[in-house]
């Protein structure tokens, strides 16, 4: 299978956006001493990551719209928690 099939479909392409957020996460958070905000890229790649997963993987992009925003929310506010937590704690 080459680039040019797997980009054909929509969970070929995410799996290959999902190889690259998590190279870049790990290029950016491997402890290169750059502090607070290399930890919340690497929350917003890993909330990212999650709502790829989610809306080509798990088909909640076809899901009801309450369903959806639902899970919407929940990437966002994660990320916005637990970047919080790690910012001020």
């Amino acid at each position: 299978m080459t680039v040019v099939q797997l980009l054909r479909n929509r969970a070929g392409a995410s799996w290959l956006v999902l190889i690259a957020a998590t190279l870049v996460s790990w290029v950016v958070g491997a402890d290169h001493g750059t502090g607070s905000m290399a930890a919340v890229v690497v929350l917003a790649i890993a909330a990212i990551k999650v709502r790829l997963v989610g809306l080509d993987f798990m088909e909640l992009r076809h899901a009801p719209i309450p369903l959806r925003a639902a899970f919407e929310c929940y990437c966002v506010g994660m990320w916005a928690l637990l970047s919080a937590l790690y910012l001020f704690l």
